[in-house]
């Protein structure tokens, strides 16, 4: 019986050695004709809008490429080159990675790549004609809200089609940076940290000036330690845990070693959304929520050039805030007239437009963020976590002019009062080594590096006598964990004594809009009367009433996802009734 079972055994083997040889003859055989002579030109959605190339062949082979068109931040373009570059060389799209911190700029640059491919193949780029449809549930935007909505509706059994104006998923959450608030969570309890969701929800109260709707923090104060258990059975990794500024204790989850979390999360909602059944159309923009009866009974869409409906028994407003809309910014903030922002380019405030037939609330919308590390006219976002494994701020005359782990708010107005209206945010290896984020930074040329302190000043144009004095004395602070300007000896971990050293010249932006629609603990939408509006649930950063006149780092992760989750669970209430 061995011996059959061996003899079986060879057998399958030498079928399977054959049958690698004969597919590897195959697939010499079909090799794909090379590319006629010509220039030929692609496009597809990026984070800020379409990318088109081209590229010229001659004898069959590359000879250049051109950027036609883009859009992108200073921070994504060099993936867009990188690609080109290895597309040049090697003659095909086909196995480029994507660069790490520039998922969705390098995903279309590659598509656009492939439809010029197509192109110079005689190829036409397929256009979905999209119809007069029905489901459960509408949702509407692919951000973090959305995708929570979309995963726990569809895995729960409802028809689901998410819509989004972009062509890609997203929103701002894939850009976050820091990460995920949530206490008393199975990852602190492993990791040995003590916390506790009174001490959240009074972090975020304090945060928000009391200004907050304590309703709705407390929901999500308790709900987040159950949010981050689900996300991660879901395959989001939220297995390290670090602190950010306003939060008592580590409560910030975020990939291991201090990696984004946002290009982590939404990869894996995406692809949880998409298995659990849910339908998600890209590049389909909601033009209006239905009304009928006094209820929200679906919504009008455009594809391309065309337009059409969906019917639904519910519909999810998870569209993101208004922080890329500086018109309407300045109308509830005329102060911030000017100012760049961190949002992508779709967070325009698109529903505020839309729910004015239901009279739906709004509430705190002159409520907006400014985060004060962003790199001055190129809105790159420097996470919080940066300081909050150890680096100080220091302005153009070396000094240091305030506690670096206080609130967005008060960061954003110390540096504003700084010459320049900007600072530089200083670190060392020892930082750098135990925060991933830092390497995208370095990797895009963001940051300035110097072996001695005396070279890194030099390198900033900054008084060296004077900066080597404020390193020398934060060394000394550190180790005494008696701060003058007010930095805890926990939010000192490090003294920054390790070469080399390194700088990134940071100011504020425009962020977070703080203010939208009102909600409840059910991500009902409520109207001017406070009263549920049928068929009507929002999620994230549309929504108002969370954080109150400051949101603290890592909390709106949570805020989406958790609320994302509810409003799903919500609607298939209703829907059941």
């Amino acid at each position: 019986m061995k011996h059959k079972n061996l003899r079986n055994s060879l057998a399958a083997a030498v079928f399977i050695v054959a049958s690698g040889i004969s597919i590897a003859v195959m697939a010499a055989c079909s090799k794909p004709k090379a590319l006629p002579d010509g220039t030929f030109s692609g496009r597809a959605d990026g984070r800020n809008g379409a990318i088109e190339i081209a590229f010229s062949v001659k004898d069959g082979k590359i000879t250049s490429t051109e950027i036609l068109k883009e859009e992108e931040t200073d921070f994504a373009k060099p993936a867009i080159k990188s690609i080109l570059e290895k597309f040049t060389s090697t003659g095909k799209a086909a196995g480029i990675d994507t660069v790490s911190g520039a998922t969705i700029t390098s995903k279309a640059t590659l598509a656009a790549l492939e439809n010029a491919i197509n192109s110079a193949r005689g190829k036409k780029s397929e256009q979905t004609e999209y119809k007069d449809t029905s489901c459960d549930i509408v949702i509407i935007g692919a951000g973090g809200a959305g995708l929570s909505a979309a995963t726990e509706a569809a895995s729960k059994g409802a028809k689901v089609i998410v819509l989004e104006k972009m062509g890609n998923a997203g929103g701002n959450t894939i850009s976050a940076t820091g990460g995920l608030n949530a206490s008393e969570t199975s990852i602190q309890k492993k990791l040995g940290i003590q916390d506790t969701n009174e001490q959240f929800f009074e972090d975020t109260m304090k945060g928000g000036h009391y200004k907050n709707n304590p309703e709705l923090v407390r929901n999500m104060t308790e709900k987040s330690a159950e949010t981050v258990d689900w996300l991660i059975s879901i395959g989001a990794d939220l297995t390290d845990v670090g602190k950010m500024a306003g939060s008592t204790n580590k409560r910030t989850h975020r990939p291991q070693g201090g990696a984004a979390v946002g290009s982590n999360l939404i990869p894996a909602l995406e692809k949880a959304a998409l298995n659990s059944g849910a339908k998600i159309r890209y590049s389909n923009k909601v033009l209006d929520i239905i009304e009928k009866d006094g209820r929200a009974a679906g919504v009008k869409v455009c594809a391309g050039s065309s337009e059409y409906t969906i019917s639904a028994k519910a519909v999810i407003i998870a569209t993101g805030g208004f922080g890329a809309n500086p018109q309407m910014v300045v109308s509830y903030k005329p102060e911030l007239e000017g100012f760049g922002t961190t949002n992508h380019k779709g967070a325009t405030g698109d529903a505020f437009s839309w729910i004015k037939k239901f009279k739906a609330g709004l509430t705190q919308m002159e409520e907006i963020q400014t985060h004060p590390t962003v790199v001055p006219g190129n809105g790159t976002m420097i996470t919080e976590a940066v300081r909050g494994n150890g680096a100080i701020l220091v302005n153009r005359d070396g000094k240091r002019f305030c506690t670096e782990m206080a609130t967005r708010d008060v960061m954003s107005k110390a540096i504003l009062a700084q010459k320049g209206k900007t600072a530089f945010l200083v670190f060392d290896q020892d930082v750098r080594e135990s925060l991933k984020a830092i390497e995208t930074y370095i990797k895009n040329g963001l940051i300035t590096q110097g072996e001695t302190t005396k070279e890194l000043a030099e390198k900033l144009g900054i008084p060296a006598d004077e900066f080597e004095k404020t390193m020398a004395d934060y060394a000394q602070i550190q180790k005494s964990g008696n701060d003058p300007l007010g930095r805890k000896p926990s939010e000192m971990p490090r003294p920054l004594t390790k070469a080399p050293f390194y700088a990134v010249e940071v100011g504020p932006a425009v962020h977070h809009t703080m203010g939208g629609i009102t909600i409840n603990t059910k991500a009902q939408v409520l109207d001017t009367d406070k009263n549920p509006v049928p068929g009507l649930y929002a999620a994230g950063e549309v929504t108002g009433g969370i954080h109150g006149a400051n949101r603290l780092g890592g909390n709106a992760v949570a805020d989406i996802c958790i609320y994302g989750k509810i409003a799903a669970d919500t609607a298939l209430e209703e829907i059941k009734k």
